[in-house]
């Protein structure tokens, strides 16, 4: 054991004399009190630690102890449909434990010890079984939703099994196996946080998160293993969108990480995630959810390290052949804690007082994401999704350019489609995504008119704007019919195809193959009234048809398992364009 003296404390940051044993990143309990702490620089015979908990009335003098391990998560069954906070302490046991407010150096179990697991042993696995990490020993049913898989931890290095006690009840912390080197295989094993979890090959990323929001999945899709970005000021919706993928998407699991958020946002989430029903299996979201909660007044060492926790969590059931989805909610509050303990520390400041490390901090949590070969020999993903708060709405602050540089779909949130009540209010002007290409072969298979009709919608929205212009200045009376089309029928994608209410049993998630029929269907609008415009057609004859209403409220009025109902309103908008064309090929 190795132990310390506090000699200097400055706020999250404690220096101690007398560890020059311990390793960097070695966890140490720090104080009377046991603070969780974490060693972050070695500096001729001081150490330098930050804490994760609150370490008001600490004294200089107060003993250091290192627990000599690297701060870890225990990983097992039990995970799922818990709340922890930044380190791994959940946060509903402690509450039973100590009320309301959490106490200084307060430790529980991160996963409940006493409860017991059925394990059903994989058939063949027995005594002198060769394995490798990865390796799948059996299963247990964690939730209705998730079927937990027990496999050989990465850093075994045994490649036999000389005991193994087959299918049967244990708790997580009970011998399973042991190999021929004397290890100890049990259902849990700890990980160190900041560690990738290694895997056997990268895969390129080509099938789509779907998600349900036809603004992402039809312009600005997601690839399982991706990474995404949600810039946004205050009150854009950040976390809503947020809330409704993790609701909707097709991942097999949720981590959501609620890190710096305000209190009440969090409450919400706490309160709301449970009572939520997955569409999926018809029983609460949280049989498929983790969620880390660590708000903006918890100590800020622990709102750093809470996207790493994320991760691990999600690289975890990603190496059980899953596809996991992370919300980080929000980077931007984890940046500041980066420069909040960068200045404890006295660091040189780079631009905005952020730390001059803050890209590769960015990079360390993004890059983690991807579609992979797992050790298991299954397909697994870990999607990364993080919300950007840039003070005052500001897209060129430090935060948003650096992530930028790490994500590959950006859904950049409008504050004049916020304040208009349009949502999601992810602006089609300023967004992008580089998996458009990937996801191709995907949508081609649904639909092979997908890449050509999204940018034809694209160059069309972008067009309407440019008109907008002229509009604002002279009014759109002066534009020729040819041109007010245009803003018609951006009008008609806008409130009818991008907007989404998720207030309306219909309208709140859209299958794939009704998203890109209502789009087919208001281009074909679009091209045809055109053409008949320019063939001496009237505009006010084109815009009076009854069934461009019609088409407007196809979201809402056509449920997903009843899809045929758009084929009838295809068969009145044929009827009805074809009139008006006939009429005035004659002219």
């Amino acid at each position: 054991m190795i132990k310390g003296k506090i000699t200097r404390i400055s706020g999250p940051i404690v220096y101690a004399e007398g560890l020059e044993g311990c390793g960097l990143y070695d966890v140490v309990d720090v104080g009377e009190k046991k603070i969780i702490g974490e060693i972050i620089r070695q500096n001729k015979g001081i150490a330098t630690i930050q804490v994760y908990e609150d370490d008001t009335g600490m004294k200089i003098g107060e003993d250091v102890v290192s627990n000599e391990r690297p701060l870890s998560l225990k990983l097992g069954p039990g995970l799922v449909g818990t709340i922890y906070d930044g380190i791994q302490r959940p946060l509903e046991t402690m509450y039973k434990e100590s009320g309301a407010f959490l106490v200084p150096g307060q430790r529980s179990e991160p996963i409940d010890a006493t409860k017991v697991w059925h394990f059903d042993a994989c058939e063949g696995v027995k005594e002198g079984t060769p394995i490798k990490p990865g390796f799948v020993l059996g299963t247990v049913q964690e939730t209705q939703s998730i079927l937990h898989k027990i496999m050989v931890p990465p850093q075994i290095r045994g490649r036999v099994l000389v005991s193994f006690k087959g299918s049967g009840d244990y708790t997580v912390d009970d011998v399973i196996a042991k190999t021929e080197l004397d290890e100890e295989i049990r259902l849990s094993h700890y990980w160190s946080l900041r560690t990738p979890r290694p895997f056997a090959k990268k895969l390129t990323v080509s099938q789509p998160l779907v998600t349900g929001q036809r603004v992402i999945d039809v312009f600005f899709p997601l690839s399982k293993g991706g990474t995404a970005a949600i810039p946004g000021g205050f009150g854009t919706g950040k976390t809503m969108t947020q809330h409704a993928i993790a609701k909707w998407c097709d991942a097999d699991l949720i981590v959501y990480i609620g890190c710096g958020e305000r209190g009440n946002e969090m409450t919400d989430v706490l309160t709301e995630f449970p009572s939520l029903i997955d569409p999926r299996t018809g029983r609460s979201l949280m049989e498929r959810t983790i969620l880390i909660a660590n708000t903006s007044n918890m100590p800020v060492a622990a709102r750093e390290v809470s996207l790493y926790a994320g991760i691990t969590l999600a690289e975890y059931y990603r190496d059980m052949g899953m596809h996991v989805a992370i919300m980080a909610d929000s980077t931007s509050r984890w940046a500041e804690a980066l420069r909040e303990l960068s200045g404890r520390m006295e660091e040189m400041p780079a631009e905005e007082g952020f730390p001059a490390y803050l890209p590769s901090r960015l990079a360390s949590f993004y890059e983690r994401a991807g579609r992979v070969d797992a050790l298991c020999g299954q397909e697994g993903s870990v999607s990364v999704i993080g919300a950007v708060s840039p003070p005052g709405g500001d897209f060129s602050e430090p935060v948003t350019q650096h992530t930028k540089r790490f994500i590959r779909c950006f859904w950049a949130l409008d504050r004049e489609l916020a304040n208009s009540r349009h949502y999601p209010a992810i602006g089609w002007i300023d967004s992008y995504s580089e998996y458009a290409d990937e996801v191709k072969e995907w949508w081609d298979n649904l639909d092979p008119r997908w890449a050509k009709v999204r940018l034809e919608a694209l160059e069309l929205l972008k067009k309407e704007q440019k008109l907008q212009s002229i509009v604002r200045l002279i009014g759109p009376d002066a534009l020729p019919d040819y041109e007010r089309i245009v803003l018609i029928v951006a009008d008609m994608i806008k409130n009818g195809f991008l907007q989404q209410n998720a207030f309306d049993a219909i309208d709140v998630y859209s299958v794939p193959e009704k998203q890109i029929q209502i789009l087919l269907l208001m281009m074909e609008f679009y091209n045809r009234g055109a053409a008949v415009i320019k063939a001496g057609a009237p505009l006010s004859k084109v815009n009076s048809l009854p069934v461009k209403e019609e088409i407007v409220r196809l979201k809402t009025t056509v449920p997903n398992d009843k899809l045929e109902m758009i084929k009838e309103t295809e068969s009145r908008f044929e009827e009805q364009m074809g009139g008006l064309e006939r009429m005035y090929s004659k002219v």
